[in-house]
């Protein structure tokens, strides 16, 4: 079985590399044809979506999982085309290829598809309303995806971060190395989820035999703020000492922390029907702060 992964240098990519390796020989794609050992690996470039046909055609994978996307949330907002073409077009390509050859495709989105005015976790069939350029362009996405018509497992995740790569968790600790005092955003609530367990759950998806397609939240169980992850970070960063200390983190508003794109306040996805149709026990946030802090160590 020939596995393709589009986006095998992102956060989750290389989870994925590792995760869907039992399933088979695993293609991974970059946009710079460089894996981030430096091990060679074939270019997808989402930017050029009509170039994505044609590796598909060379590969023939027997699954696809899209890992790549346009996440820089903020430039987004100027850098609109970019956005769609990453986010919108590309996956609807690469989706009607697994459509038409009969393959099933695995396609990540996110929280930001809906407004964030919730106060319940979001269900998969809560209407979305996406409040930027990068939520719009992932719902689009999604939308492509399924009107492909073909087998697809659609995943929503949420603030995730890794061991490795750009995200809040290595911000936290290195800002935190340096720094007395920080101020983090405390009114937006959110799951923070691991990269390896998106990985880990996608590849148990795959082996699952109902054969299913649909759309599903992917994210660990429990809610926190920013600042509250922040807190948590520190203290585990502490105790298992990768910090020799930490600083204290005052909390604020968002409204202090203007940023050009507008952020969901609440971002808590509703992950039981995940758990009820794969037969899968999703762990508490913190169980996955422990983990990732425990492989920095």
């Amino acid at each position: 079985m020939t596995v393709l992964v589009f986006g095998g240098n992102g956060q989750v990519g290389q989870e994925l590399l590792r995760a869907l390796a039992p399933l088979g020989q695993v293609v991974a794609t970059t946009r710079s044809g460089v894996l981030p050992d430096g091990s060679a690996c074939e270019v997808a470039d989402f930017n050029q979506p009509d170039s994505l046909h044609a590796l598909l055609d060379r590969v023939r994978p027997d699954i696809v999982v899209n890992a790549a996307a346009y996440t820089a949330v903020d430039k987004a907002e100027q850098d609109v085309e970019d956005a769609f073409r990453a986010n919108a077009e590309s996956p609807g390509i690469i989706a009607r290829w697994c459509a038409a050859a009969g393959v099933p495709f695995v396609h990540y989105s996110t929280d930001y598809v809906f407004d964030g005015e919730g106060t319940a976790p979001y269900r998969e069939d809560q209407p979305t309303a996406p409040l930027g350029v990068y939520g719009t362009s992932k719902r689009d996405g999604e939308d492509a995806v399924r009107a492909a018509g073909g087998r697809h497992l659609i995943f929503r995740t949420a603030w995730v971060y890794a061991s490795h790569g750009a995200n809040f968790l290595r911000t936290m600790l290195r800002v935190g190395a340096e720094r007395d005092a920080l101020r983090v955003v405390a009114d937006q609530v959110g799951t923070p989820t691991p990269a390896a367990l998106i990985a880990d759950v996608t590849a148990e998806a795959l082996q699952h035999t109902g054969g299913l397609s649909g759309t599903w939240h992917l994210t660990a169980s429990g809610q926190t703020s920013w600042h509250g992850f922040a807190e948590a970070i520190f203290a585990e960063a502490l105790a298992r000492g990768v910090l020799a200390k930490v600083p204290s983190v005052e909390a604020i508003a968002s409204a202090e922390y203007p940023t050009p794109a507008k952020r969901p306040s609440w971002s808590v996805l509703d992950n039981n029907k995940l758990q009820q149709d794969f037969g899968i026990a999703l762990p508490a946030w913190q169980d996955g702060l422990k983990r990732v802090i425990g492989e920095i160590a």
